[in-house]
């Protein structure tokens, strides 16, 4: 299998992290922070080696306002539950992911209202056109860092500008581009920051992180067991305890610690860099087809993502056939993403997205190219 579906999940992971993980559990896998033996402490040390690994990624000063959750879909509902209330507004724009959208409608049954900022043809959202949104009831801008649909790279630090000089948070959802592109909460004004483990930073499945920033105040998602205060029945808010109730999946966070490491080694710039270097090679090739439409702004404005359709097939019958025929994997329809469709204008239709990873080759995209190729051939 060809693996061209790092935008819902990267793979493969860097060897060493599955070891880590697997240390974890045979050797000491103890319940961190809820007891005073070895196993435990060993846990909740290496747990605190990775949220400490983790942060250097987005130059995080205080690791302690990292908070581990199973995806980034639970850190951006954390983040929007806990910090908005009755009479709030939001801005946000048309790019988003159903993770941000579908909690900001169900919000409105609170009180909290919200405007979207509707993306140029490409996906693009400029920072002038969030400023244009903002009203004197505004309390938070939420943008994604890189659309999951086309993979257009938006101006995080000049929103991040604009939301401090308008004294209103700004949250951050890094789904798209943690890991392969820097992010800097301190450069870019970032007050909240959610972000998956299992995409591009490399981490297993079910881990995510919620980055709350000093001064930002938000209630906890879920309330429960934290290791302390246990004779109070009242929630804590301490950070990171506070707002990791019950047992965190420990292996896979210190697993992703490993990952984390693995890319500060090599580097997230050459990452970006190679990426581009792929996604550029798909598009120049496949753009010359006379059969194929493609969507989003060239690979020098977006992350490592191709976004098209075969003329007159499906896209999920291209991705069944890439599949079948060629054992390549990319994924077709609508993303999660209703609204960056309807921008876009493949609101009738969906498309295939091709996305791809630091462990592709050029070879591999060839073959891709080769495939998209005879499919349209075929089906003209």
């Amino acid at each position: 299998m060809i693996y061209f579906d790092n935008g819902a999940t990267s793979f493969p992971k860097p060897r060493g992290m599955s070891a880590e993980m697997e240390d974890c559990i045979l050797n000491y896998c103890g319940n961190p922070g809820r007891s005073g033996h070895y196993m435990s402490m060993k846990t909740g040390e290496k747990v605190y080696e990775a949220r400490k690994s983790i942060a250097k990624v987005f130059n995080i000063k205080d690791p302690g306002r990292l908070t581990f959750t199973k995806n980034t879909t639970e850190a951006l509902n954390a983040g929007l539950i806990g910090f908005l209330k009755e009479g709030d507004h939001v801005v946000t724009t048309s790019m988003e992911h159903n993770s941000v959208l579908r909690p900001l409608k169900q919000l409105e049954e609170a009180g909290v209202s919200h405007t979207i900022v509707k993306g140029d043809e490409e996906g693009f959202v400029s920072a002038e056109a969030i400023q244009s949104a903002i009203t004197e009831s505004t309390r938070l801008i939420v943008v994604t860092g890189a659309s999951n649909v086309t993979g257009t790279i938006m101006p995080i630090e000049q929103i991040g500008r604009l939301a401090a000089r308008n004294n209103i948070p700004f949250m951050l959802d890094a789904a798209q581009c943690g890991g392969c592109t820097p992010v800097d909460v301190e450069k870019c004004n970032v007050s909240m920051l959610a972000f998956p483990g299992h995409k591009g930073l490399l981490g297993p499945l079910g881990t995510g992180a919620l980055y709350v920033a000093p001064g930002v105040e938000i209630k906890p998602l879920i309330c429960g067991g934290t290791g302390t205060e246990s004779r109070s029945r009242v929630q804590p808010f301490d950070f990171p305890e506070g707002y990791e109730s019950g047992t965190i999946n420990a292996p896979g966070i210190i697993g992703l610690g490993y990952s984390a490491r693995f890319i500060e080694k090599v580097g997230i710039q050459t990452i970006e860099f190679y990426e581009r270097e792929l996604i550029k090679r798909f598009d120049d090739r496949i753009r010359n087809m006379d059969f194929v439409d493609m969507y989003g702004p060239v690979p020098a404005g977006k992350t490592g993502i191709s976004l098209f359709n075969i003329r007159n097939v499906e896209c999920e019958e291209v991705t069944a056939l890439l599949n079948r025929d060629y054992g390549i994997a990319v994924r077709g329809g609508y993303h999660c993403a209703g609204l960056a469709h309807k921008t876009i204008g493949t609101w009738e239709t969906g498309a295939v997205r091709l996305s791809v990873g630091p462990f592709n080759t050029r070879r591999e995209i060839d073959r891709a190219v080769d495939a998209v190729w005879k499919i349209g051939k075929k089906m003209q």
